[in-house]
């Protein structure tokens, strides 16, 4: 079974840009090789265009990011809440039909309350200097650990909703 399937991807932009319009966070839905399904594309802050500029800061900090969180939430059948290796608030949900795990939807790009962007990892991998990347997270958004858990609970909603109508 494939997402579209579930709706069709103008729906699944319209659950991206809700998703975004509630939290803040840029939403994404993947599907089960991590690639996202739609060419919607919010930033939600300055640094994450920057790391997904270079090939190294996708593949080694997003996209390793996505796919153990998504991993994560498939196994445990539920959301899942972590730091990319940026240092950026990832939620992931996982979307089961029948069983069987057809992709995600991933929310991310603030700063959790309690945590910080690691710029000498950002630039060990990306080669963006520390300065650079200090500079692009000054304007960075917070978001605490509840406003997280609300997003996440109302993205699984959401995801419940449209797999029952299924």
């Amino acid at each position: 079974m494939e997402l579209t399937d579930l709706l069709p991807l103008e729906k699944w932009v319209e659950l991206e840009k809700e998703i975004h319009a509630r939290s803040g966070l840029e939403s994404n839905v993947f599907n089960t090789d991590g690639i996202r399904i739609t060419d919607n594309k919010v930033w939600v802050n300055r640094l994450c265009p920057a790391i997904k500029a270079t090939d190294k800061g996708q593949a080694f900090i997003c996209a390793v990011a996505h796919m153990n969180l998504a991993h994560q939430a498939k196994e445990e059948g539920k959301p899942v809440i972590e730091a990319c290796d940026a240092g950026l608030m990832k939620i992931v949900v996982p979307i089961i039909m029948d069983g069987e795990f057809i992709g995600a939807v991933g929310a991310c790009g603030l700063l959790p309350a309690d945590g910080e962007v690691d710029a000498f990892l950002v630039n060990k991998i990306t080669e963006i200097e520390e300065d650079t990347v200090e500079a692009l997270c000054e304007d960075l958004a917070v978001i605490e650990t509840t406003s997280a858990e609300e997003v996440a609970q109302f993205i699984w909603e959401k995801i419940e909703s449209v797999v029952a109508a299924a």
